[in-house]
């Protein structure tokens, strides 16, 4: 039976601006007015906009123009803004930006000063030559610096794209050189868990490889006199800064390109995917305004680097007049409390980090209720892979009581997501808020018919703003339409394993592509994963199915905490529990110890790079792994070859 965790109080409740966008569209309850988001879409889009003060420079003739197809709908058709604009409309001396860095470096950058420093980069660019359409692209920490360079690019309809800087060469050229970019930005280093590492030549290397690139601007984040080598192409980011530079906004169409992001790259190389401004632009104020109930009173932390969308996704928090709280190093530095020492010393109010973080600081035994005065702190957003029933359990018993823990996926995909919090909805353990607001999100099974309380694949069965606007380098939509409309023609299939729930939330069990089906019984990986968690011994697992003797079977790698052995004890324990919890379906035939697990640049596990070492497949791009030398322990081991 479905667990209420938390519940806004009435008072509570009223003060959001959810409430007040809900009353205020005549609507009494949040059910009422989904259904109204997703059958009025154009209306419900207007509405948000005039909600959210957005600034059209240009009115739009129509609000949605219908196309031939889902991707072929125009939004707000006619309409131009400027998406930094919005990130910049509000001034005074109160921080926009709060940095803090894992050497314990701290910098506040003010609504006036970030202006400033906008205005200032936004004239090199034009100095330069740079003009709306260009591509400039960032390897970069998350610092202060990248939010201003990427402001100004947008002010002036410049595109942008970043990498974190942890990836190799290899992974950054396969991104960057696909868009050709002629202004390349990048720092001297960075620092992770208590070491500084060089980036200069690295970014040296990927320079040489991608032509396109005219100048490039070196960040002194490590040493200021680290830029000292002037050449005829490279600037100090110290040398931009002028003084009385007029701050200008291109007036752009509403779906003028503002982002390239990229596909994980796991299965082959990255897709650069293509995101407007406007659309990007609507569903961040529906969701921090509406969805998150975040404003100008309040600090917004995520947890990211420059490489993975939730970047794009909390610097849009300007635009709500929210201080950013940003943060560049391990998350487990300082006996993995250093997250929360600055949730503590920045009154931080909206604390985003992903699953695995949470899970991993239950593993650790950290209770922060105990050891941090958390009482700021009044959201928990969590994603990047499904949070388990048991990590609801550890927030709300060993973090906060009174919180809002809102677990939400979407994707890079769209830069914003289908399920979302809700300010003024339960949470219950192990769901996921709501559908958001405006995403006529369902759950089909394999026939293409609308289930709810049954697994199938989460779809999306209507266009909406944020959509890529398109892939780079696919003029015929060839690569857009066979990743997203490839099952179920003309309909958006995200590639998640979930089940609509009687209370009209959502439980996601993992990715489409790495469900299980043995005896043709489909699994989610993340029902098995939330009953390995409740082992101690185990620091983390994988699991994959494995095709053996005309079958699937379940293979289970685990990696276990030091002097810890995988005996038959602890593997019989192990297949116990999934067996009491879940079913006899989902227990393994093989549980292997390994010593470590391969993992995106942005932390998510990689199960099918997993999958095709065990099965002697080549995998395509090890680039995009952060940790690919461990996949060949995964390669002939003896047990996964025999029925023993």
């Amino acid at each position: 039976m479905s667990k209420v965790l938390w519940e806004p109080s009435h008072d509570r409740k009223k003060k959001t601006a959810m409430y007040r966008f809900m009353r205020q569209q005549g609507f009494k309850n949040y059910d009422d007015l989904y259904q109204w988001s997703i059958t009025k879409r154009s209306l419900f889009w207007e509405e948000l906009a005039k909600f959210c003060d957005v600034n059209f420079l240009k009115k739009q003739n129509s609000t949605l123009v219908a196309g031939e197809s889902m991707t072929k709908d125009r939004w707000f058709d006619g309409a131009e803004l400027n998406f930094a604009q919005h990130l910049l409309k509000f001034s005074g001396t109160r921080p926009a930006i709060i940095f803090v860095g894992e050497n314990a470096k701290r910098q506040e950058v003010s609504f006036d000063e970030l202006k400033f420093q906008v205005a200032s980069v936004a004239h090199f660019l034009k100095k330069t030559g740079l003009k709306k359409g260009d591509c400039v692209a960032a390897f970069l920490p998350n610092c202060p610096e990248a939010i201003i360079a990427m402001l100004a690019c947008s002010s002036l309809g410049i595109i942008w794209t970043s990498c974190s800087p942890d990836f190799g060469v290899e992974g950054v050229v396969d991104r960057f050189g696909q868009i050709k970019p002629k202004l390349f930005i990048y720092s001297d280093g960075y620092y992770y868990n208590g070491k500084v590492y060089d980036s200069l030549e690295i970014a040296g290397q990927i320079s040489n490889k991608i032509s396109s690139i005219k100048q490039e601007i070196v960040i002194p984040f490590i040493d200021e006199d680290c830029a000292n080598d002037r050449s005829s192409i490279k600037t100090c980011w110290l040398d931009i800064i002028e003084n009385d530079v007029d701050l200008h906004f291109e007036s752009l169409p509403f779906d003028h390109p503002l982002y390239v992001l990229y596909s994980s790259g796991t299965t082959g190389s990255p897709k650069c995917i293509v995101h407007g401004a406007g659309g990007t632009l609507l569903q961040h104020l529906k969701e921090h305004i509406l969805h998150y109930d975040i404003g100008k009173d309040d600090r917004l932390f995520y947890f990211t680097t420059c490489g993975w969308m939730m970047w794009n996704w909390m610097v849009s928090g300007l635009a709500t007049g929210s201080t950013l709280v940003i943060y560049d190093g391990s998350p487990f530095y300082n006996d993995g409390s250093i997250l929360w020492d600055l949730a503590e010393s920045e009154n931080v109010t909206v604390f985003g980090v992903s699953a695995k973080y949470i899970s991993a600081q239950e593993k650790a035994s950290i209770k922060p209720k105990l050891t941090h005065d958390l009482s700021s702190i009044k959201t928990i957003l969590s994603t990047g892979s499904p949070l388990a029933p048991e990590s609801f359990d550890y927030v709300y018993n060993d973090i906060k009581s009174d919180i809002q823990l809102s677990s939400v996926s979407g994707g890079t995909d769209i830069i914003s997501c289908f399920v979302s919090g809700n300010p003024i909805l339960p949470v219950i353990r192990g769901e996921l808020q709501c559908m958001g607001l405006g995403m006529a999100v369902e759950v089909f099974d394999d026939n293409g018919k609308s289930i709810t309380e049954k697994d199938g694949e989460l779809v999306c069965t209507e266009s909406f703003p944020s959509m890529p606007i398109y892939f780079w380098n696919d003029p015929d939509d060839h690569l857009y339409q066979n990743a997203y409309f490839k099952k179920y023609k003309g309909i958006w299939c995200q590639g998640d394993f979930a089940v609509i729930t009687k209370s009209k939330g959502m439980i996601i069990h993992g990715r489409s592509d790495t469900v299980l089906n043995p005896g043709g019984v489909r699994i989610g990986t993340a029902d098995i994963y939330s009953q390995v968690e409740k082992f101690d011994q185990v620091l983390e697992s994988i699991v994959i199915g494995q095709n053996w003797n005309y079958d699937v079977r379940i293979i289970l790698f685990v990696v276990l905490r030091e002097n810890v052995i995988l005996d038959d004890s602890l593997k019989s324990s192990i297949r116990a529990l999934i067996k009491t919890n879940t079913s006899p379906k989902h227990v393994p035939s093989k549980i292997i110890q390994v010593d470590e697990i391969p993992r995106t640049r942005s932390g998510k596990i990689v199960e099918l790079a997993v999958k095709k070492v065990v099965e002697g497949q080549k995998v395509e791009n090890t680039a995009a792994i952060a940790n690919p030398e461990c996949l060949v322990k995964f390669r002939n081991i003896p047990e996964l070859v025999s029925d023993i």
